[in-house]
C-alpha cells in the first residue's frame, strides 16, 4: 500500500476515534467528522475558535483530539441561543467575543479528566506555533489579537505562557493590560457563568476593536494599501475571521460570495454563480474539453495500448462473463415479437390449417417473446489528478474491461476524466492577479475535461483513446464538483432511460489557487452540494416522480480510500494487488445497490 494511502486511512481511523470521544463528551449522538470538518447530522459546525480549524497539513492525533474536545466542550457548556443574543453586531467584535467564549468553555475542562486539558493545551500550542511561523504576528492587527488570545487563555486556565511566547508578546500584552486589565480579571471571576461572563467579554471585544481601529488611523497614508490588504486577508485566514462566525449553530450552506466584477473585467468573461449555494467561477475563458487521444503521439498511444492489453491478458479476466452479468443487471425485460408453435398460450390463426390436416396437432398457440433489452448507459468519470498517477494502470484495466463488457452486452458507456490545464491556477490565476486580486474570486483554475471514450463510439474504435489514461504527465489538480456536473450534463442528453455515473477517485477536490484565495472548504462543499442535489432528485425519480426522469444515479469508487464524505453510495477498492474478479464483483454490487456501506 502506498505511503499516501496509508496516511489517509490512518487519518480516517483517527477521526472516527475522536468523533466517538466527542459524542460521548457532548452527549450528542449525531456528531461526526466528514471531509476534515465536524458535522452535527447533515449540518457543518463552525470551528468556534481559530485554533480549532483544520490545518493545511494532516494533524497529529493529540492535536485532532484537542480540536474535537474543544468543539464538544463548546456544545456541552455553552448555550448557543444565549450566545447569539448577547453577541455584539460589529463583525470584528463578534469574532473576538466568539473566541473568548471558546476559551471560557475550554477552561471548564473537568479536573477529573486531565487528558482533556492536555489535548486542548497541545492543540492551542500547535496553532500558536503555526500562526507565528506563518507571519501572523508581523502585522499590527495580528500581534494584538494573538496577544489577546494568549493572555486570556493563560488567565482563564491559570497556566503560564511558554517563555518564548511571553517574550514575543511582552510589549503588546503590557499595552493591552492598560486598556482591558479590569475586564480580564472579571473574565476569570465569572468564567463558570456564561451570562455573567458575556458583558465583560463584550467590553474586551469593543476596546480591542477600538484599539485596532486607532492603529489603522495612525498608519496614515504612508503604508502601502496592497501590503495592508495582504496582511489582513492572511490574518483573517489564520484566525478564522473570514465568515466562519456568522452562524453559531453551523450551517450546511457555504459562505455567500460577492457578486461584484473585478476592475476592468467584463461580465462575459466571468462565470455566473453556480446554483449550488454560492459557488462561483472567476473565469471559464481557459476551460477546455479535449479528446484525450489527441494529447498523445500515435506511436506512444500504440505502446500504451499494447501495455494495457498485456496486463489484462495476464490477469485472465473474463469479459464475456462480466457482459452477461451486466446484461442481467441493467437490461429491462421487453416484448420482442411472438414465439409460435407452442402447446399453450394464445391461438395462432396461422396454425389452424395444421389442425385440419392433423386433428392431434397441439402446437397451435403462440406467446409474446420477452427479451432483456438494454436501456442504460454507464459513465466512468476518472480523477486525473497527480495523486492518481500511482494507481492509474489498474484503474485503466478495470475501466477498459468494463467498457468492453458493456459493449458486448449492448449497453452504452462513456469514459471521461478531469484535471486542470496547469498547476496553481494557470492562466485563470494570472487573470485574477492582473485584475488586482479581488477577494473571494471563486474557482481560479483552467479546467481540462478529457473524453477517453464517448457514448456513441464502440469499444473497438475507442480502445486507443482509453489507453491515453496511461499518459500521466497530464495529471495535475482536480475540481471534482464541476467535473461531476459536466458528466451529468452529458448523460442527461442521452436517450437511455437509466443513467449511471461512477466517479473513480482517491480523495476530495484539490486546486491550490482556488483554496488559497477562498474559503478552505469551497471545493469540498460544492462537490457535496452537487452530489446531494443529484441524489435527492434520483430518489424522487425512483419514487415515481416523472419530472426526475432525465436524472442519473451517481456513486463513488474510492481508490484505496472511503469516499463516503462526498458520495452516500460508494465502494472502496484495494488496488495494491492486480485487480481480479473480486474487484469487478464489488463494482457490480455498487451498481446494483448491494455494496458494503
Amino acid at each position: 500500500m502506498s505511503e499516501a494511502r496509508t496516511r489517509a486511512r490512518a487519518q480516517q481511523q483517527a477521526e472516527e476515534l475522536c468523533a466517538a470521544a466527542m459524542r460521548a463528551l457532548a452527549g450528542q449522538a449525531d456528531l461526526h467528522w466528514r471531509g476534515q470538518r465536524v458535522y452535527q447530522g447533515r449540518r457543518a459546525l463552525p470551528a468556534f475558535g481559530p485554533h480549532l480549524q483544520p490545518s493545511a497539513e494532516r494533524d497529529d492525533f493529540a492535536s485532532l483530539r484537542g480540536a474535537t474536545d474543544g468543539i464538544a466542550l463548546r456544545l456541552a457548556r455553552s448555550n448557543a441561543a444565549l450566545h447569539r443574543t448577547l453577541a455584539p453586531a460589529d463583525p470584528l467584535e463578534r469574532a473576538i467575543f466568539d473566541l473568548l467564549e471558546q476559551l471560557r468553555v475550554e477552561a471548564l475542562a473537568p479536573a477529573a479528566m486531565p487528558g482533556l486539558a492536555r489535548n486542548l493545551a497541545h492543540r492551542f500550542r500547535r496553532w500558536s506555533e503555526a500562526f507565528v511561523g506563518a507571519g501572523g504576528t508581523e502585522s499590527r492587527r495580528g500581534i494584538v489579537l494573538f496577544a489577546l488570545a494568549q493572555t486570556v487563555r493563560s488567565r482563564l486556565t491559570a497556566q503560564p505562557l511558554p517563555e518564548h511566547m511571553a517574550d514575543l508578546i511582552e510589549t503588546t500584552r503590557g499595552r493591552l493590560a492598560g486598556h482591558i486589565g479590569h475586564e480580564l480579571a472579571a473574565l476569570r471571576r465569572h468564567g463558570a457563568d456564561q451570562r455573567a461572563f458575556a458583558p465583560h467579554a463584550r467590553a474586551v471585544a469593543k476596546k480591542v476593536a477600538a484599539l485596532l481601529a486607532g492603529d489603522d488611523d495612525e498608519a496614515g497614508a504612508g503604508a502601502d494599501p496592497r501590503d495592508e490588504d495582504d496582511a489582513r486577508s492572511g490574518f483573517a485566514r489564520l484566525m478564522g475571521f473570514g465568515g466562519e462566525w456568522d452562524d453559531e449553530a453551523g450551517s450546511d450552506e457555504p459562505d455567500r460570495q460577492r457578486d461584484g466584477l473585478a476592475p476592468g473585467e467584463s461580465a462575459s468573461r466571468r462565470g455566473p454563480p453556480d446554483a449550488a449555494g454560492g459557488y462561483r467561477v472567476y473565469t471559464r475563458a481557459h476551460d477546455r474539453e479535449v479528446q484525450a487521444a489527441t494529447l498523445v503521439r500515435a506511436a506512444q498511444l500504440t505502446e500504451y495500448r499494447e501495455r494495457l492489453d498485456g496486463r489484462i491478458a495476464a490477469q485472465g479476466l473474463n469479459a464475456q462473463r462480466l457482459a452477461r452479468q451486466l446484461q442481467a443487471l441493467l437490461a429491462t425485460p421487453r416484448a420482442d415479437g411472438w414465439e409460435g408453435g407452442l402447446e399453450e398460450g394464445r391461438i395462432d390463426g396461422r396454425r389452424l390449417a395444421a389442425l385440419v390436416a392433423s386433428p392431434t396437432e397441439r402446437r397451435l398457440f403462440r406467446a409474446e417473446r420477452i427479451e432483456p433489452l438494454p436501456d442504460a448507459i454507464v459513465t466512468f468519470l476518472i480523477d486525473c489528478s497527480g495523486s492518481m498517477k500511482a494507481c492509474i494502470e489498474p484503474v485503466a484495466m478495470i475501466v477498459d474491461v468494463f467498457a468492453r463488457a458493456l459493449d458486448a452486452a449492448g449497453i452504452a458507456s462513456e469514459v471521461l476524466g478531469f484535471t486542470t490545464g496547469a498547476w496553481s491556477g494557470g492562466r485563470a490565476h494570472a487573470d485574477w492577479l492582473r485584475a488586482g486580486r479581488p477577494p473571494r474570486p471563486g474557482r481560479l483554475s483552467e479546467l481540462r475535461h478529457l473524453v477517453f471514450k464517448s457514448a456513441d463510439t464502440p469499444w473497438r474504435r475507442a480502445r486507443r483513446g482509453i489507453a491515453a489514461l496511461l499518459k500521466t504527465d497530464q495529471f495535475r489538480e482536480g475540481v471534482d464538483g464541476e467535473a461531476v456536473q459536466w458528466a451529468l450534463a452529458r448523460l442527461q442528453r442521452r436517450p437511455e432511460r437509466r443513467r449511471i455515473l461512477l466517479v473513480v477517485s482517491d480523495g476530495g477536490p484539490m486546486d491550490t489557487a482556488t483554496l488559497l484565495a477562498n474559503d478552505a472548504h469551497i471545493l469540498d462543499q460544492h462537490l457535496r452540494d452537487v452530489v446531494q442535489r443529484q441524489t435527492v432528485w434520483a430518489s424522487a425519480r425512483s419514487a415515481g416522480n416523472a419530472e426526475s426522469a432525465a436524472l442519473a444515479e451517481i456513486a463513488g469508487i474510492g481508490v484505496g480510500l472511503d469516499l463516503s464524505p462526498y458520495y452516500p453510495r460508494c465502494q472502496a477498492l484495494d488496488l495494491d494487488a492486480p485487480p481480479g474478479n473480486r474487484v469487478f464483483q464489488e463494482i457490480l454490487e455498487l451498481i446494483a445497490g448491494r455494496h458494503r456501506r
